[in-house]
């Protein structure tokens, strides 16, 4: 199992598996969203996923004209737990405090859309575009 929160603890959540790869999305909406290189998510199963806290004190936003969208605390901003399709949420990896440890960057997606000054360091598979198992 673990467990997560945003960062001023308004909104938490279970996660009941073991979790252990990090997809790492190098595009440029998710490098704006965050204001870094990207953002690290786990992906987990919906019946797997459940809020703990503070449902209530989530946002939700949706970029005008493309397929992306996310979700955050009202009180800290932090972003959230996502709808990843229909059948997954999307987990940022920050978020997790406990469970984590055996957390690594499995997969770097949008890779062709990095930033120039993004060096990626890690064994985990580069994928041009989207993730394709």
């Amino acid at each position: 199992m673990a467990k997560g929160q945003c960062n001023c603890g308004s909104v938490a959540f279970e996660i009941e598996s073991d979790i252990s790869e990090v997809f790492m999305c190098h595009c440029s909406i998710c490098r704006r969203f965050t204001g870094s290189n990207g953002i690290a998510v786990v992906v987990v199963d919906n019946h797997l996923f459940q809020w703990t806290k503070g449902k209530s004190m989530i946002a939700f936003w949706e970029k005008p004209g493309a397929e992306w969208h996310t979700s955050f605390c009202k009180v800290c901003g932090s972003s959230l737990p996502g709808v990843n399709d229909e059948s997954r949420m999307y987990v940022p990896a920050g978020l997790i405090t406990e469970g984590g440890n055996s957390l690594k960057v499995a997969h770097h997606i949008w890779v062709e859309s990095k930033a120039v000054w993004d060096e990626i360091g890690d064994s985990g598979k580069q994928h041009l575009q989207s993730f394709e198992s």
